[in-house]
């Protein structure tokens, strides 16, 4: 090895923190996971809301049904924000525990009161079957949807990370 050559591997404080930062790699989810993501909640939204444009019975059953399916995706969003939240917290930053009892009592009232609605139902079984399916479509793809959205918030978050590194490390070292 001679004078003017560098060593392969320098294991200096500098060196690994400025190779780990620029070498580094973040995690994305795929374009066709992506749209495979947003197809399925779309379809799922499609489906619940022609179930529920045609649904059979007394118009105050028509509005609880709408307003259920609502609550009950509105909450798994929420839901899922709170898990997500509260499993990534490293500083012990979580929710207070009424909090928690808010968020996971308000996804269990809306599952359970739309589901006693749905089977409470003076309608056709083929059709609660359809609602039944559609509904629970739609909350496992807004799960999956919400993750898919919180992933590339983080990657975006820690991109911009790796960037600030880079260009503070490339200044430290023209000075």
């Amino acid at each position: 090895m001679g004078a003017t050559m560098r060593p392969m591997f320098n294991h200096g404080p500098r060196a690994s923190s400025a190779m780990s930062s620029s070498s580094r790699i973040v995690p994305r989810d795929s374009r066709a996971w992506q749209l495979q993501v947003w197809v399925s909640f779309g379809i799922a939204v499609f489906l619940c809301a022609v179930g529920l444009a045609w649904l059979p019975g007394e118009p105050l059953e028509q509005v609880f049904m709408v307003m259920g399916y609502v609550f009950c995706l509105s909450t798994a969003f929420v839901l899922a924000k709170f898990v997500r939240d509260n499993e990534g917290s490293r500083q012990g930053a979580k929710d207070v525990p009424m909090w928690k009892l808010v968020v996971w009592g308000g996804f269990a009232v809306a599952m359970g009161l739309t589901g006693w609605g749905l089977l409470g139902m003076a309608i056709n079984v083929t059709y609660k079957a359809f609602l039944g399916v559609g509904w629970l479509y739609l909350i496992t793809t807004a799960f999956t949807l919400a993750k898919m959205l919180r992933d590339r918030h983080e990657a975006d978050l820690l991109e911009a990370r790796l960037q600030g590194r880079r260009e503070a490390s490339t200044a430290h070292t023209a000075e």
